[in-house]
C-alpha cells in the first residue's frame, strides 16, 4: 500500500477562494471589510518570513492588513499601548502578535491584553475556556487546520481511535480537545501521548488517526502505524544538509519516505498542514468582522 497524499496547498487554496468570496459579498452588502493587525516585534527571519506570508494571503482574500513591525527593543508597555489601540479601532476585527517576543516581554501579559473577541489566533483564556465546553469561539488556527483538512478528505472521525503526539498549548492540547467534542469534526476517541510517554508505538499501532505534533523528526516511523492508517503530521523542524542551498532542509515529526507505504493517507512537510493555519487565521477574521458588523 501506498498512502494518497494530502495537497495542504490544495485544500487551502479551496478555502481561500470560498473566503475571497465571503469577503466581496459581505463589502458588497454591508460596506465591511475585514481588517487583520499583524505585530512583529524584532527581526527574527523565521518569525518576518511568516508574517509576509500572512499579509500576502490577506491581500489575495480582499481582507485589509495592517501591518506594524517593531523594533527588538520595543518596550512591554510600548506593545500593550499599541494593542490597546488597536483594541479600540472599528477597522480592525483581528489582532495577530507574532510569537515568539523578545525576553523582557511577557507573552502572557500580551495575550491577555488583545479583546477576546478579537483573538484571531485563539490563544486569549477566553476562547480557550470557549472550545473547551463547545462554545462558540475561535478556534486556534493549526489545530482548526487539522480538522478541516481531515473532514475535506473524508476521513471519518465519529467513533475513530486517534493518538496525537504532542502536548503544547498551541496544537496538541486543543486538538485533543477538539477532537472530542460532539459534532461532524469531532466524536472521536481520544489518546494523548508525548516524547515522554513508555512504549509510544503501543498507543500509535491501534490508532485510526496518527496526529504527530511533536516537533522531534523521526518521531513516527513506519514500525509504529498500523497498515491504512491516516498519519498527519504537523512538525517542522530543520535539519542540515549541505547539498540544500540554504544549508537546510524542512522535515516533520514522521519517517515520511517508510511511513508513506503504510498509511492510507499522510501530509507530506511542507506542503501539508502548513497552508492550512494561515488559512483559518484569514477564516477566523472573516468570522470575526461579520460578528462585529
Amino acid at each position: 500500500m501506498t498512502a494518497r497524499i494530502i495537497d495542504g496547498k490544495q485544500v487551502s487554496a479551496a478555502i481561500r477562494a470560498e473566503l475571497q468570496a465571503e469577503v466581496a459579498a459581505l463589502k458588497a452588502a454591508t460596506g465591511v471589510v475585514p481588517g487583520l493587525a499583524v505585530v512583529l516585534v524584532g527581526s527574527d527571519p523565521a518569525s518576518t518570513s511568516y508574517v509576509t506570508a500572512k499579509e500576502k494571503a490577506c491581500h489575495e482574500v480582499g481582507i485589509f492588513s495592517d501591518d506594524n513591525r517593531l523594533p527588538a527593543e520595543t518596550s512591554e508597555a510600548e506593545l500593550l499601548a499599541l494593542i490597546a489601540r488597536l483594541n479600540k479601532d472599528d477597522r480592525i476585527h483581528g489582532i495577530l502578535v507574532q510569537l515568539p517576543l523578545p525576553k523582557h516581554i511577557s507573552e502572557a501579559k500580551v495575550i491577555m491584553a488583545i479583546d477576546p473577541d478579537k483573538d484571531v489566533d485563539g490563544f486569549h483564556p477566553v476562547n480557550v475556556g470557549r472550545m473547551v465546553i463547545g462554545e462558540d469561539g475561535f478556534l486556534p488556527c493549526t489545530p482548526h487546520g487539522v480538522l478541516v483538512l481531515l473532514e475535506r478528505c473524508g476521513v471519518e472521525l465519529d467513533g475513530a481511535e486517534v493518538v496525537v503526539v504532542g502536548r503544547s498549548n498551541i496544537v496538541g492540547k486543543p486538538l485533543a480537545n477538539m477532537l472530542i467534542q460532539k459534532g461532524r469534526r469531532g466524536n472521536a476517541t481520544v489518546t494523548v501521548c508525548h516524547t515522554r510517554t513508555r512504549n509510544l508505538a503501543e498507543h500509535t499501532r491501534r490508532a485510526d488517526v496518527v496526529i504527530a505534533a511533536a516537533g522531534r523528526p523521526g518521531t513516527i516511523t513506519a514500525d509504529m502505524v498500523r497498515d491504512g492508517a491516516v498519519v498527519i503530521d504537523v512538525g517542522v523542524n530543520r535539519v542540515t544538509d549541505p547539498s540544500a542551498a540554504r544549508g537546510y532542509r524542512l522535515v516533520g515529526d514522521v519517517d515520511f519516505a517508510a511511513v508513506k507505504e503504510k498509511a492510507s493517507l499522510i501530509t507530506p512537510v511542507p506542503g501539508g498542514v502548513g497552508p492550512m493555519t494561515i488559512t483559518m487565521l484569514l477564516h477566523n477574521t472573516v468570522a470575526a468582522a461579520k460578528r462585529r458588523r
